[in-house]
């Protein structure tokens, strides 16, 4: 960068919320920030820490309670045409097509351009960003992505000397925020303007930006670390992998995030009003003496089979369509051992959901077998635990009340002090000790999926199926709960699978990582046994010399398929 004026700057910006009780909230505290004329920054944190209300105080949406906002060294007063906007929704009037959705702000911007210039100028943002095929399309036919390109090519077309994005990827899957990103580094080296970029992931940071700007937890999150991105560009995803200055750079800023958040864990503990429970130990020894879960939880999960615990034979899914029947997936095998734990992984619509559903009994098999425990599987039950993406609780129900559904199920002839002791027991391993009581409707995302995981484990299944369960959730709050994942199932050592985008979480979690082809007819094209050291710690495990080339075996599988599937032709492509 150059020693000319910042085009922004941030000048110990504080701000605060007071809410109808009158209670004060400090959101950011003394934020101090300046970014160059054409340079890309990033602004990373965790859920809740304030990005969102600091990205709204340099837009001007929202006005600061003390320090200053200057964009090229004059006070932000409300928002302006120098700042254009992005979105985590996509904020699209439905009624109006594409190119009237970007026609409206260009019309409200450039007044003082002629009606000729106007519509070239939204012609030429919305080529842009890839969608000239599609202008006259509503965005209800829009994927999720086509729309975010609209939203980009909308504040694009303001021409601002600033773009602000916050977090705009972040409800999208793996396979279309990828394809995002490279648009947004086309943009940032096309038009060459300022990016400010609120997200919550890593890689999409060190991918993007010049520097990454680390928010601290609430409350009063301020700037803890700024860390220069010295990478080379044009910057490829595989190619970063194997680079050792990107590997040294994101183990130090997982590592600083893994500080920041222990931090606020202990601070967390140390304020919390903790019921008197002593939890139970499965391991057997607890302060000298042995304690066991009831008898009943321990009978529930024995079986004198151990090999080819969990069979996949043949399978095969069909759904009927108006254009014939298309096989979804095929000749899928996979053995597994009991207490084994695997990862599924692949691009949307590849079949992983589906091949998931139809091992919890939810979903009919078309041809071919799932066999469990010496049973074939044909219909649900509670000895096959589903923890879905969207955490499935009574929201009028507390959090013990949630789990008790489950384990009055399964140990209806066991004692009410037992099924107690159960239920508290996983409430208090998942960290929810002291919200045992709390309401699921008065919960955040991530306390719900904890009493899902709760809930899961309670009933002690056979077979443990995670979908995606952190795929709604922020990338730090979901490793907060793999953390929770990985300490209890240490202790159980359930079977199980899980369906993931994430090859991180993917290696993390897992014996074996289970890639599948794109779909229709998906299938198992290659299976990575991961070779780590358990119990299983994420800085430890980052820093292990096998680690990133796991990485870059699935990422280079994943690769492949990125523009569907390179072995053989599609079946009912129009289906």
């Amino acid at each position: 960068m150059t020693n000319a004026p910042p085009i922004l700057s941030l000048k110990n910006v504080s701000k605060s919320f007071v809410d109808g009780s009158g209670t004060r909230t400090d959101v950011l505290d003394n934020i101090s920030l300046d970014v160059a004329e054409g340079e890309f920054i990033a602004i990373l944190g965790f859920s809740g820490a304030g990005k969102t209300t600091l990205i709204n105080c340099i837009a001007g949406l929202a006005e600061a309670d003390s320090g200053k906002v200057l964009v090229k060294g004059e006070p932000c007063k409300g928002p302006g045409k120098d700042r254009g906007l992005v979105f985590q929704s996509y904020s699209l009037f439905p009624w109006l097509s594409v190119e009237a959705n970007v026609a409206l702000a260009v019309d409200a911007v450039h007044q003082d351009k002629s009606k000729e210039e106007r519509a070239a100028l939204v012609k030429q943002k919305i080529e842009l960003v890839g969608l000239d095929h599609a202008m006259d399309r509503k965005p209800a036919q829009l994927s999720g992505g086509m729309r975010q390109r609209v939203a980009v090519a909308r504040a694009l077309a303001m021409e601002p000397e600033i773009l602000l994005m916050d977090e705009p990827l972040s409800a999208l899957d793996a396979l279309t925020r990828a394809k995002l990103q490279d648009e947004i580094e086309r943009i940032r080296k096309h038009e060459k303007r300022t990016i400010v970029l609120v997200t919550n992931d890593v890689d999409e940071a060190l991918l993007l930006a010049d520097r990454v700007a680390i928010l601290t937890p609430a409350p009063s999150a301020t700037i803890g670390k700024i860390f220069d991105v010295n990478i080379e560009r044009p910057r490829q995803r595989e190619a970063m992998n194997e680079d050792a200055a990107y590997k040294t750079l994101r183990n130090t800023i997982v590592g600083y995030l893994d500080i920041l958040s222990s931090d606020q864990k202990a601070v967390a503990s140390e304020s919390a009003d903790l019921p008197d429970i002593t939890p139970l130990d499965l391991s057997g020894a607890q302060e000298g003496k042995k304690t066991t879960l009831p008898q009943a939880y321990l009978d529930a999960a024995q079986s004198p089979i151990t090999t080819r615990y969990l069979e996949f034979f043949k399978l095969k899914k069909i759904y009927p369509t108006p254009k014939g029947p298309l096989t979804v997936v095929e000749d899928v095998n996979i053995l597994m051992d009991k207490g084994e734990f695997i990862s599924l992984i692949g691009h949307s619509g590849c079949g992983k959901s589906t091949v998931l559903t139809m091992a919890a009994g939810l979903n009919e098999i078309s041809d071919g077998g799932i066999v469990l425990d010496g049973r074939e599987i044909d219909v649900a039950g509670p000895d096959k635990a589903v923890v879905f993406q969207a955490p499935s609780l009574m929201p009028w129900l507390t959090a013990r009340q949630n789990v008790a559904l489950g384990v009055e199920r399964v140990y209806p002839h066991t004692s009410r002090s037992e099924r107690k002791d159960i239920i508290e027991y996983y409430l208090d391993r998942v960290g929810l000790g002291d919200a045992m009581d709390k309401m699921a409707a008065d919960m955040s995302n991530g306390m719900r999926q904890r009493v899902g995981i709760a809930r899961a484990f309670a009933l002690s299944p056979k077979l443990l199926l995670l979908d995606e369960p952190f795929g709604m959730l922020d990338s730090l709050t979901r490793w907060d709960l793999q953390d929770v994942l990985i300490e209890v199932w240490n202790r159980t050592k359930v079977t199980a699978i899980m369906v993931t985008h994430d090859v991180d979480e993917a290696i993390l979690l897992a014996d074996r990582v289970v890639m599948m082809t794109n779909g229709p007819q998906a299938t198992i094209g290659k299976i990575l046994d991961v070779d780590l050291p358990r119990p299983r710690d994420r800085k430890a495990l980052l820093e292990h010399p096998k680690f990133y080339a796991y990485r870059q075996e699935v990422l280079q599988f994943l690769a492949e398929y990125e523009h569907g599937n390179p072995n053989k032709s599609t079946q009912q492509e129009a289906a």
